[in-house]
Formats: structure tokens, sequence, C-alpha cells
């Protein structure tokens, strides 16, 4: 079983990794990239008027590696996607154990579910924000997103396997609370990116998002089935 989850989990984050890096690298990347221009222009002012007011003595410290544009900055982003999507892959797996996909398409909904616990939900109170976006507190909007992710899942499970109607309705309360609570806001809302140029990055990380949840899903629940299929033939 051990090694049926495994190899489920790895073939599955591989190939939903690479289909992520690939959306990510010709819709999202170009608007990050855009919105940095808008972020690097008033730094690069202030340093401007720094060295114009005489401050040549000034010592720069060494700023923080971080990967340049191209193929460093696309094989630090596949690297993250192959982590993140394994992880996600072999909690889809060991769920597969308590309640096997009895079709392929069963996967879609399964990825349906993961998309709407650890991204749609979240989103909702926690938007994904472009560079030069004000935030509130890191240490805050990660507890509120745990929170957040914790309740959703409860809350479907509840809503979808809940014998009664009493465990549905609690399903949906335990869906509700978070959002009634709110997410950790800034105490001013600014950005530097242009409001249209927000707005493109949000539907093109949504969707992409999307995407990747429902190949995580189709893709594990043909491999888990295909898995088994191989062991009782065998």
């Amino acid at each position: 079983m051990i090694k049926r989850i495994a190899q489920t989990a790895g073939f599955t984050g591989l190939l939903a990794a690479l289909l992520l890096t690939l959306l990510q690298s010709f819709w999202v990347a170009p608007l990050i990239l855009q919105a940095e221009t808008f972020e690097q222009a008033p730094a690069a002012t202030e340093v401007a008027h720094e060295h114009a007011a005489g401050a040549a003595a000034h010592t720069h410290d060494a700023e923080a590696w971080e990967p340049e544009d191209g193929w460093q900055r696309v094989l630090s982003t596949t690297g993250g996607n192959l982590v993140v999507a394994v992880g996600f892959a072999l909690m889809l797996a060991g769920l597969y154990t308590l309640r096997a996909p009895t079709r392929t398409a069963h996967g879609l909904l399964w990825g349906l579910a993961g998309y709407a616990t650890f991204v749609l939900a979240p989103t909702m109170g926690l938007p994904p924000e472009l560079p030069g976006t004000a935030a509130a507190d890191l240490a805050q909007r990660q507890i509120w997103w745990i929170g957040t992710a914790a309740s959703t899942a409860a809350g479907i499970a509840l809503v979808v396997f809940g014998r009664n109607w009493l465990l549905k309705a609690l399903g949906v309360a335990i869906l509700v609370v978070p959002h009634v609570i709110g997410a950790p806001q800034p105490p001013v809302h600014s950005m530097l990116a242009p409001e249209a140029l927000e707005a493109q990055f949000k539907i093109a990380s949504q969707l992409t998002n999307v995407a990747f949840w429902l190949a995580l899903g189709l893709i594990s629940a043909w491999l888990f089935r295909r898995n088994r299929d191989d062991r009782d033939s065998a």
C-alpha cells in the first residue's frame, strides 16, 4: 500500500508540477514581471536622490540572493511546484485508501475539493497579490490561511459525507466561520501596479490553480486505480 501511494504521488506530482510551471511561465510570470517594474521604479528614484545629495560614500548591504529572470527563475519555480504538487498528491493518495475512486473521473471531484480548500476559500479573504501591494502581518495571514483551509476541508467532508442533515448543516456553518471572522487586512490598502494588471493577475492565478488541481485529481485517480488493477491481476 505504501508503495502504491508513493508511486501515485510521485508521478502525479511530477506531471502536475510541470503543467503548473508551464501555465505560470506563459501567463502568471509575465504579469509579476510587469508589476516588479512598478515596484522598482520608486526605489530607483530614491537611490538617485541619495546619490545626487552627495551620498557617494554610502555603503550598500549585499542584497539577498534571488533567482534571475530566465532559466534560474523557471528552475526555482519548477522545484517549488514539484515539492508542493507531490505533497498534495500524497494527501490525495492517502485519502483514496480510505475512499477509493470507483472511476477515474471521480478524481476531478477530489481535485475541485482540493482547489476549494487550498485556493478558493483562502483567497476569498486573502487574494493573490502582486509585488508592491500592501499586506497585513505575515504571521496573522498564515494563521488565518491555515484555519480557513482546515475549516473548509472539515466543512466539505461533513457536507459530502455527513449521514444526516445535522452534520451537513454543521459542515456549512464550519465553512462560513473563517469568513465571518474575516482575514487580517493592512491598515491602508495600496498597490503600485495598476488595478487592471492586478485583476488580470487574480484571474490568471485562479485559472492556473484550477487546471493544476483538476490535473492533480484526475492523474492521481487514474494512477491509483491502475496500480490497484495491476496488483489484482498479478
